[in-house]
Protein backbone atom coordinates (compact mmCIF):
# COMPACT_ATOMS: atom_id res chain seq x y z
CA UNK A 1 0.00 0.00 0.00
CA UNK A 2 1.09 2.91 -0.78
CA UNK A 3 1.93 5.44 2.04
CA UNK A 4 0.08 9.32 1.30
CA UNK A 5 2.24 11.99 0.46
CA UNK A 6 1.65 13.48 3.82
CA UNK A 7 2.79 10.43 5.50
CA UNK A 8 5.60 10.11 3.73
CA UNK A 9 8.46 9.07 6.15
CA UNK A 10 11.19 9.57 3.56
CA UNK A 11 10.05 13.23 3.83
CA UNK A 12 9.09 14.11 7.19
CA UNK A 13 11.07 11.09 8.98
CA UNK A 14 12.24 10.57 12.32
CA UNK A 15 16.02 12.02 10.82
CA UNK A 16 13.97 15.17 9.28
CA UNK A 17 12.11 16.21 12.11
CA UNK A 18 15.27 15.87 14.31
CA UNK A 19 16.84 18.12 11.63
CA UNK A 20 13.99 20.42 11.99
CA UNK A 21 14.28 20.77 15.67
CA UNK A 22 18.12 21.26 15.91
CA UNK A 23 17.88 23.98 13.29
CA UNK A 24 14.73 25.63 15.51
CA UNK A 25 16.90 25.24 18.86
CA UNK A 26 19.94 26.83 16.92
CA UNK A 27 18.08 29.99 15.22
CA UNK A 28 16.24 30.59 18.48
CA UNK A 29 19.68 30.99 20.28
CA UNK A 30 20.88 33.72 17.34
CA UNK A 31 17.16 34.99 17.55
CA UNK A 32 17.40 36.44 20.77
CA UNK A 33 21.36 36.58 21.24
CA UNK A 34 23.22 39.56 22.35
CA UNK A 35 26.23 41.10 22.38
CA UNK A 36 28.87 42.04 19.50
CA UNK A 37 28.40 41.13 16.04
CA UNK A 38 30.62 38.74 14.26
CA UNK A 39 31.82 41.51 11.94
CA UNK A 40 33.99 39.32 10.34
CA UNK A 41 31.76 36.45 9.25
CA UNK A 42 28.89 39.45 8.47
CA UNK A 43 30.64 41.01 6.13
CA UNK A 44 31.85 37.86 4.54
CA UNK A 45 27.96 36.65 4.24
CA UNK A 46 27.16 40.27 2.85
CA UNK A 47 29.60 40.17 0.09
CA UNK A 48 28.90 36.26 -0.53
CA UNK A 49 25.10 37.37 -0.66
CA UNK A 50 25.97 39.99 -3.63
CA UNK A 51 27.73 37.56 -5.29
CA UNK A 52 25.26 34.90 -4.89
CA UNK A 53 22.53 37.83 -6.21
CA UNK A 54 25.20 38.52 -9.24
CA UNK A 55 25.93 41.57 -7.93
CA UNK A 56 29.29 43.54 -7.81
CA UNK A 57 30.12 43.28 -4.08
CA UNK A 58 29.42 46.68 -2.11
CA UNK A 59 32.36 49.03 -2.05
CA UNK A 60 31.72 49.59 1.92
CA UNK A 61 30.30 47.56 4.10
CA UNK A 62 29.37 50.38 7.35
CA UNK A 63 28.35 49.20 11.02
CA UNK A 64 26.02 51.35 12.92
CA UNK A 65 25.14 50.94 16.94
CA UNK A 66 21.26 49.99 16.34
CA UNK A 67 18.83 49.29 13.59
CA UNK A 68 17.35 53.02 15.15
CA UNK A 69 20.83 54.43 13.72
CA UNK A 70 21.07 52.11 10.47
CA UNK A 71 17.37 53.22 9.64
CA UNK A 72 17.92 56.85 9.71
CA UNK A 73 21.28 56.16 7.81
CA UNK A 74 18.97 54.19 4.98
CA UNK A 75 16.64 56.58 5.34
CA UNK A 76 18.69 59.91 3.93
CA UNK A 77 20.49 57.44 1.45
CA UNK A 78 16.77 56.61 0.16
CA UNK A 79 16.05 60.30 -0.26
CA UNK A 80 14.50 61.05 3.34
CA UNK A 81 17.20 63.62 3.91
CA UNK A 82 15.24 66.00 5.61
CA UNK A 83 14.13 63.51 8.00
CA UNK A 84 16.60 64.93 10.48
CA UNK A 85 15.28 67.90 11.16
CA UNK A 86 12.33 65.56 12.70
CA UNK A 87 14.82 64.11 15.12
CA UNK A 88 15.82 66.97 17.33
CA UNK A 89 15.68 63.80 20.54
CA UNK A 90 17.69 61.42 19.07
CA UNK A 91 20.57 63.82 18.40
CA UNK A 92 23.16 61.12 19.22
CA UNK A 93 21.73 58.78 16.97
CA UNK A 94 21.60 61.01 13.81
CA UNK A 95 25.16 62.22 14.02
CA UNK A 96 26.24 58.96 14.43
CA UNK A 97 24.40 57.85 11.47
CA UNK A 98 26.01 60.97 9.50
CA UNK A 99 29.36 60.05 10.55
CA UNK A 100 28.70 56.01 9.66
CA UNK A 101 27.85 57.15 5.67
CA UNK A 102 30.87 59.72 5.38
CA UNK A 103 32.76 57.26 3.44
CA UNK A 104 29.92 57.60 0.88
CA UNK A 105 31.07 61.78 0.41
CA UNK A 106 33.77 63.89 -0.82
CA UNK A 107 33.75 67.79 0.38
CA UNK A 108 32.44 67.93 -3.25
CA UNK A 109 29.38 66.41 -2.32
CA UNK A 110 30.26 63.76 -5.17
CA UNK A 111 30.26 59.96 -4.06
CA UNK A 112 33.48 59.48 -2.45
CA UNK A 113 35.93 56.68 -4.78
CA UNK A 114 36.63 53.62 -3.03
CA UNK A 115 39.50 53.53 -0.59
CA UNK A 116 39.02 57.16 0.20
CA UNK A 117 39.54 57.90 3.90
CA UNK A 118 36.80 56.75 6.58
CA UNK A 119 35.75 59.35 9.46
CA UNK A 120 38.21 59.43 12.22
CA UNK A 121 41.16 58.13 9.93
CA UNK A 122 44.89 59.87 9.62
CA UNK A 123 43.10 62.06 6.66
CA UNK A 124 40.06 63.06 9.40
CA UNK A 125 42.62 65.10 12.22
CA UNK A 126 40.74 65.00 15.72
CA UNK A 127 38.41 62.37 14.63
CA UNK A 128 38.38 59.51 16.64
CA UNK A 129 40.59 56.34 16.16
CA UNK A 130 40.30 54.50 12.52
CA UNK A 131 38.56 52.20 12.07
CA UNK A 132 39.68 49.08 10.67
CA UNK A 133 38.79 47.84 6.91
CA UNK A 134 38.82 44.70 5.78
CA UNK A 135 39.32 43.77 1.84
CA UNK A 136 36.86 41.04 0.40
CA UNK A 137 39.71 39.32 -0.84
CA UNK A 138 41.90 39.77 2.22
CA UNK A 139 43.90 36.57 3.13
CA UNK A 140 42.28 34.33 5.81
CA UNK A 141 39.15 36.14 5.25
CA UNK A 142 37.41 32.63 4.57
CA UNK A 143 35.41 34.28 1.77
CA UNK A 144 33.72 30.82 0.18
CA UNK A 145 34.31 31.04 -3.43
CA UNK A 146 31.54 31.73 -5.91
CA UNK A 147 31.37 33.76 -8.93
CA UNK A 148 33.49 36.80 -10.03
CA UNK A 149 32.46 40.04 -9.11
CA UNK A 150 30.82 41.66 -12.13
CA UNK A 151 32.96 43.75 -14.92
CA UNK A 152 34.62 46.61 -13.33
CA UNK A 153 34.11 45.87 -9.81
CA UNK A 154 37.41 45.46 -7.94
CA UNK A 155 38.77 44.46 -4.66
CA UNK A 156 37.34 47.40 -2.12
CA UNK A 157 38.26 48.35 1.66
CA UNK A 158 34.81 47.16 3.67
CA UNK A 159 34.97 50.10 5.97
CA UNK A 160 33.94 49.42 9.17
CA UNK A 161 32.46 52.52 11.14
CA UNK A 162 31.06 52.48 14.49
CA UNK A 163 28.50 54.24 15.51
CA UNK A 164 28.51 52.96 19.38
CA UNK A 165 31.30 54.46 20.84
CA UNK A 166 30.94 57.23 23.77
CA UNK A 167 32.25 59.83 21.82
CA UNK A 168 29.47 58.60 19.01
CA UNK A 169 26.88 59.01 22.17
CA UNK A 170 27.89 61.85 23.75
CA UNK A 171 28.14 64.42 20.23
CA UNK A 172 24.97 66.61 19.81
CA UNK A 173 23.89 67.95 16.76
CA UNK A 174 24.33 71.04 17.96
CA UNK A 175 27.37 70.72 17.75
CA UNK A 176 28.67 71.29 14.30
CA UNK A 177 30.86 68.72 13.04
CA UNK A 178 32.17 68.73 9.51
CA UNK A 179 31.23 66.52 7.48
CA UNK A 180 32.44 65.85 3.74
CA UNK A 181 32.54 69.67 3.39
CA UNK A 182 29.35 70.63 4.68
CA UNK A 183 27.45 71.12 8.62
CA UNK A 184 25.37 68.11 9.95
CA UNK A 185 23.77 71.35 11.92
CA UNK A 186 22.27 73.67 8.66
CA UNK A 187 19.65 72.56 6.54
CA UNK A 188 18.82 69.57 5.10
CA UNK A 189 19.86 71.33 1.72
CA UNK A 190 23.32 71.77 2.90
CA UNK A 191 24.27 68.15 3.53
CA UNK A 192 26.58 66.28 1.11
CA UNK A 193 24.86 63.70 -0.94
CA UNK A 194 25.46 60.05 0.01
CA UNK A 195 26.00 58.06 -3.00
CA UNK A 196 24.85 54.53 -1.64
CA UNK A 197 23.03 53.57 -5.24
CA UNK A 198 19.43 51.90 -5.59
CA UNK A 199 18.35 49.68 -3.22
CA UNK A 200 19.06 45.83 -3.81
CA UNK A 201 16.93 43.78 -1.44
CA UNK A 202 15.24 42.20 -3.80
CA UNK A 203 18.21 41.01 -5.75
CA UNK A 204 19.94 39.90 -2.55
CA UNK A 205 17.06 38.29 -0.20
CA UNK A 206 14.18 37.92 -1.87
CA UNK A 207 14.93 35.80 -4.86
CA UNK A 208 17.00 33.24 -2.32
CA UNK A 209 14.14 33.16 0.08
CA UNK A 210 11.87 32.91 -3.19
CA UNK A 211 14.04 30.17 -4.35
CA UNK A 212 14.75 28.16 -0.99
CA UNK A 213 10.52 27.96 -0.69
CA UNK A 214 10.04 26.95 -4.28
CA UNK A 215 12.49 24.00 -3.34
CA UNK A 216 10.99 22.80 -0.25
CA UNK A 217 7.48 22.99 -1.49
CA UNK A 218 8.32 21.14 -5.09
CA UNK A 219 10.13 18.50 -2.29
CA UNK A 220 7.40 18.06 0.04
CA UNK A 221 4.19 19.30 -1.01
CA UNK A 222 1.60 21.46 0.54
CA UNK A 223 0.65 18.69 3.45
CA UNK A 224 4.45 18.32 4.46
CA UNK A 225 5.79 21.74 3.83
CA UNK A 226 3.25 22.94 6.32
CA UNK A 227 4.04 19.97 8.58
CA UNK A 228 7.95 21.60 8.86
CA UNK A 229 6.64 24.83 8.92
CA UNK A 230 4.70 24.39 12.07
CA UNK A 231 7.88 22.08 13.57
CA UNK A 232 10.87 24.26 12.62
CA UNK A 233 9.55 27.68 12.60
CA UNK A 234 6.08 28.67 13.56
CA UNK A 235 6.26 29.51 17.62
CA UNK A 236 9.74 30.84 17.05
CA UNK A 237 7.80 32.92 14.13
CA UNK A 238 5.60 34.44 16.83
CA UNK A 239 7.67 35.43 18.90
CA UNK A 240 10.42 37.11 16.92
CA UNK A 241 7.34 38.73 14.55
CA UNK A 242 6.34 40.26 18.59
CA UNK A 243 10.40 41.75 18.76
CA UNK A 244 10.87 43.32 15.44
CA UNK A 245 7.26 44.65 15.52
CA UNK A 246 8.20 46.82 19.07
CA UNK A 247 11.45 47.64 17.26
CA UNK A 248 9.76 49.13 14.05
CA UNK A 249 7.10 51.32 16.50
CA UNK A 250 10.26 52.35 18.65
CA UNK A 251 12.19 53.36 15.59
CA UNK A 252 9.02 55.22 13.92
CA UNK A 253 8.45 57.20 17.47
CA UNK A 254 11.46 58.44 17.06
CA UNK A 255 10.31 61.15 14.48
CA UNK A 256 7.01 61.07 16.46
CA UNK A 257 8.48 62.27 19.37
CA UNK A 258 10.16 64.69 17.25
CA UNK A 259 8.95 68.57 16.84
CA UNK A 260 5.45 68.01 15.97
CA UNK A 261 5.81 69.44 12.87
CA UNK A 262 7.55 73.25 13.44
CA UNK A 263 10.10 72.19 11.13
CA UNK A 264 9.95 71.53 7.22
CA UNK A 265 8.80 67.99 7.35
CA UNK A 266 5.76 67.02 10.01
CA UNK A 267 6.63 64.38 12.56
CA UNK A 268 3.95 62.21 11.49
CA UNK A 269 5.96 61.81 8.28
CA UNK A 270 8.63 61.61 10.08
CA UNK A 271 7.73 58.59 11.22
CA UNK A 272 6.23 57.10 8.32
CA UNK A 273 9.11 57.37 6.38
CA UNK A 274 10.86 55.47 9.45
CA UNK A 275 8.57 52.93 9.74
CA UNK A 276 8.68 51.97 6.02
CA UNK A 277 12.80 52.07 5.83
CA UNK A 278 12.43 49.41 8.67
CA UNK A 279 10.15 47.28 6.59
CA UNK A 280 12.83 47.60 3.97
CA UNK A 281 15.66 46.00 5.93
CA UNK A 282 17.14 42.40 6.08
CA UNK A 283 16.31 41.35 9.69
CA UNK A 284 19.43 39.46 10.15
CA UNK A 285 19.15 37.12 13.29
CA UNK A 286 15.57 38.27 13.39
CA UNK A 287 15.26 35.92 10.19
CA UNK A 288 15.57 33.29 12.31
CA UNK A 289 12.08 31.52 11.71
CA UNK A 290 12.70 31.20 7.70
CA UNK A 291 16.17 30.19 8.48
CA UNK A 292 15.31 27.51 10.82
CA UNK A 293 13.03 25.50 8.44
CA UNK A 294 14.99 25.58 5.35
CA UNK A 295 17.93 25.40 7.22
CA UNK A 296 16.63 22.33 8.89
CA UNK A 297 15.24 20.65 5.63
CA UNK A 298 18.85 21.36 3.77
CA UNK A 299 20.34 19.50 6.82
CA UNK A 300 17.51 16.62 6.88
CA UNK A 301 18.77 16.00 3.22
CA UNK A 302 15.39 17.38 1.36
CA UNK A 303 16.74 20.21 0.07
CA UNK A 304 19.84 21.96 -1.40
CA UNK A 305 20.40 25.49 0.39
CA UNK A 306 21.06 27.96 -1.95
CA UNK A 307 23.51 30.33 -2.17
CA UNK A 308 22.19 33.13 -1.61
CA UNK A 309 20.09 31.93 1.81
CA UNK A 310 23.02 30.43 3.04
CA UNK A 311 24.93 33.86 2.61
CA UNK A 312 21.89 35.29 4.02
CA UNK A 313 22.48 32.70 7.29
CA UNK A 314 25.84 33.71 7.51
CA UNK A 315 24.97 37.37 7.94
CA UNK A 316 22.12 36.61 9.91
CA UNK A 317 24.27 34.13 12.32
CA UNK A 318 26.63 37.08 13.18
CA UNK A 319 25.33 40.49 13.17
CA UNK A 320 21.61 42.26 13.55
CA UNK A 321 19.37 43.96 10.47
CA UNK A 322 21.16 45.28 7.10
CA UNK A 323 20.31 47.32 4.35
CA UNK A 324 21.55 46.49 1.08
CA UNK A 325 22.60 49.43 -1.27
CA UNK A 326 24.23 49.09 -5.22
CA UNK A 327 27.50 51.12 -3.41
CA UNK A 328 27.26 50.27 0.28
CA UNK A 329 25.80 47.58 2.77
CA UNK A 330 24.72 49.02 6.13
CA UNK A 331 25.14 46.57 8.86
CA UNK A 332 24.03 47.09 12.54
CA UNK A 333 25.03 45.06 15.86
CA UNK A 334 22.80 43.08 18.07
CA UNK A 335 21.36 44.03 21.51
CA UNK A 336 23.55 44.29 24.17
CA UNK A 337 20.55 43.43 26.84
CA UNK A 338 17.03 41.62 25.67
CA UNK A 339 15.44 40.65 28.58
CA UNK A 340 11.57 38.74 28.20
CA UNK A 341 8.94 37.38 30.07
CA UNK A 342 7.56 34.02 29.81
CA UNK A 343 4.94 34.85 27.23
CA UNK A 344 8.31 35.93 24.77
CA UNK A 345 7.03 39.81 25.91
CA UNK A 346 9.57 42.05 26.00
CA UNK A 347 9.53 42.86 29.72
CA UNK A 348 12.11 44.75 32.69
CA UNK A 349 11.39 46.10 35.62
CA UNK A 350 14.96 47.56 36.54
CA UNK A 351 15.89 49.37 33.05
CA UNK A 352 15.39 49.03 29.07
CA UNK A 353 13.80 45.81 28.12
CA UNK A 354 16.13 45.66 25.35
CA UNK A 355 19.18 47.83 24.60
CA UNK A 356 21.68 48.64 21.64
CA UNK A 357 25.41 49.55 22.33
CA UNK A 358 24.71 53.31 20.99
CA UNK A 359 21.91 53.97 23.55
CA UNK A 360 18.86 53.30 21.39
CA UNK A 361 17.06 51.08 23.52
CA UNK A 362 12.93 49.75 23.89
CA UNK A 363 11.52 49.77 27.63
CA UNK A 364 8.45 47.61 28.49
CA UNK A 365 6.26 46.04 30.83
CA UNK A 366 5.04 42.57 29.53
CA UNK A 367 4.98 43.60 26.25
CA UNK A 368 3.48 47.02 26.82
CA UNK A 369 5.78 50.03 25.85
CA UNK A 370 6.78 51.85 29.44
CA UNK A 371 8.76 55.61 30.11
CA UNK A 372 12.61 55.11 30.34
CA UNK A 373 12.99 55.16 34.15
CA UNK A 374 9.34 53.96 34.85
CA UNK A 375 10.44 50.72 36.37
CA UNK A 376 12.62 52.10 38.59
CA UNK A 377 9.86 54.32 40.01
CA UNK A 378 7.96 51.27 40.92
CA UNK A 379 9.40 50.35 44.41
CA UNK A 380 8.39 53.86 45.97
CA UNK A 381 4.63 54.14 44.20
CA UNK A 382 2.49 55.81 46.19
CA UNK A 383 -1.54 56.09 46.04
CA UNK A 384 -0.87 59.85 45.02
CA UNK A 385 1.65 58.85 42.48
CA UNK A 386 -0.89 56.61 40.93
CA UNK A 387 -3.92 58.85 41.24
CA UNK A 388 -1.94 62.03 39.47
CA UNK A 389 -1.16 58.94 36.28
CA UNK A 390 -3.55 59.86 33.49
CA UNK A 391 -2.33 56.79 30.92
CA UNK A 392 -4.84 54.22 31.93
CA UNK A 393 -1.79 51.66 30.63
CA UNK A 394 0.56 53.15 32.81
CA UNK A 395 -1.91 53.32 35.86
CA UNK A 396 -2.53 49.23 35.45
CA UNK A 397 1.16 48.56 35.48
CA UNK A 398 1.22 50.79 38.82
CA UNK A 399 -1.75 49.04 39.94
CA UNK A 400 -0.23 45.53 39.45
CA UNK A 401 2.95 46.59 41.30
CA UNK A 402 1.03 48.28 44.24
CA UNK A 403 -1.18 45.62 44.68
CA UNK A 404 -5.12 46.21 43.78
CA UNK A 405 -6.24 45.74 47.40
CA UNK A 406 -3.35 47.78 49.16
CA UNK A 407 -4.24 50.42 46.83
CA UNK A 408 -8.08 50.36 47.38
CA UNK A 409 -7.46 49.97 51.31
CA UNK A 410 -4.73 52.80 51.54
CA UNK A 411 -6.88 55.07 49.07
CA UNK A 412 -9.57 54.64 51.52
CA UNK A 413 -12.23 53.41 48.66
CA UNK A 414 -15.47 52.80 49.89
CA UNK A 415 -17.56 49.54 48.27
CA UNK A 416 -20.77 50.89 46.37
CA UNK A 417 -21.85 48.18 44.61
CA UNK A 418 -21.19 44.98 42.57
CA UNK A 419 -22.99 43.29 39.38
CA UNK A 420 -22.13 40.73 36.37
CA UNK A 421 -19.84 43.46 34.62
CA UNK A 422 -17.79 44.93 37.92
CA UNK A 423 -17.10 46.34 41.23
CA UNK A 424 -17.86 50.00 42.08
CA UNK A 425 -15.97 52.05 44.44
CA UNK A 426 -15.49 55.41 45.62
CA UNK A 427 -12.80 57.44 46.92
CA UNK A 428 -13.76 60.73 48.93
CA UNK A 429 -10.82 63.05 47.65
CA UNK A 430 -10.33 66.44 49.76
CA UNK A 431 -11.06 69.55 47.79
CA UNK A 432 -12.25 67.64 44.81
CA UNK A 433 -15.07 65.65 43.59
CA UNK A 434 -14.85 61.84 44.49
CA UNK A 435 -12.66 59.45 42.61
CA UNK A 436 -15.35 56.84 41.32
CA UNK A 437 -14.08 53.56 39.46
CA UNK A 438 -15.23 50.29 38.04
CA UNK A 439 -13.07 47.30 38.97
CA UNK A 440 -13.35 45.13 35.96
CA UNK A 441 -12.05 41.69 34.84
CA UNK A 442 -10.86 41.47 31.05
CA UNK A 443 -12.59 38.62 29.15
CA UNK A 444 -9.69 37.99 26.72
CA UNK A 445 -6.88 35.81 28.59
CA UNK A 446 -3.47 36.98 28.61
CA UNK A 447 -0.49 34.04 26.63
CA UNK A 448 0.18 33.22 30.19
CA UNK A 449 -3.93 32.36 31.12
CA UNK A 450 -4.21 35.15 33.38
CA UNK A 451 -6.75 37.90 32.89
CA UNK A 452 -6.45 41.42 34.10
CA UNK A 453 -7.78 43.83 36.52
CA UNK A 454 -8.37 47.23 35.20
CA UNK A 455 -10.10 50.37 37.14
CA UNK A 456 -11.91 52.10 34.97
CA UNK A 457 -12.45 56.11 35.68
CA UNK A 458 -15.94 57.17 35.60
CA UNK A 459 -18.02 60.25 36.91
CA UNK A 460 -19.08 60.54 40.42
CA UNK A 461 -22.53 60.20 39.65
CA UNK A 462 -22.25 56.82 38.23
CA UNK A 463 -24.11 54.16 40.78
CA UNK A 464 -23.48 50.91 39.43
CA UNK A 465 -20.84 49.04 38.01
CA UNK A 466 -23.05 48.24 34.88
CA UNK A 467 -23.99 51.91 34.39
CA UNK A 468 -20.05 52.99 34.60
CA UNK A 469 -19.13 50.50 32.25
CA UNK A 470 -22.31 51.20 29.72
CA UNK A 471 -21.02 55.47 29.84
CA UNK A 472 -17.38 54.50 29.34
CA UNK A 473 -18.42 53.18 25.61
CA UNK A 474 -21.39 56.49 25.29
CA UNK A 475 -24.39 54.46 26.14
CA UNK A 476 -27.06 54.43 28.64
CA UNK A 477 -27.06 51.67 31.23
CA UNK A 478 -30.34 49.95 29.77
CA UNK A 479 -28.74 49.80 26.33
CA UNK A 480 -25.18 47.92 27.53
CA UNK A 481 -25.69 44.49 26.52
CA UNK A 482 -22.62 43.11 24.42
CA UNK A 483 -22.25 39.92 23.15
CA UNK A 484 -18.78 39.06 24.61
CA UNK A 485 -16.75 42.07 26.70
CA UNK A 486 -13.41 42.94 26.18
Amino acid sequence: MTTPATESPALLGEAVIQALDDASARWTRRAFATGPADREAAERGVRRAYRAAGLPEPEHVLWFGSPAQGAIAAAVLTGHRRLIEDLPGSADLVEAALAALRPLTSPSGDSAPAGSAPAGSAASPGGPAPAPTASPSSPGSGTPAGPPPATGASTRDAVRTTGDSATARDRSVSGARDLGGASVTGPAGSLPEFGGGDSVRDSVRTRGWEEARTRASAALGPGPWARAWSRAAESLWEDVNRVTGDLRRDIGRLAADGDGGEGPVTAGAGEAALRAVTLDAVLGQHDAAWLAVFEGLADGGVITLPDGLAALAEVAASAGWWWPFERVALVCERPVELHRDEAGRLHRGDGPAMAFPDGFALHAWRGMPVPAGFGETMGSLTVGAIRAETNAELRRVMLEHFGYQRYLTESGAEFVQADDTGVLWTIEMPGDEPVTMVEVLNSTPEPDGTRRTYFLRVPPWVRTARQGVAWTFGLQEADYAPERET
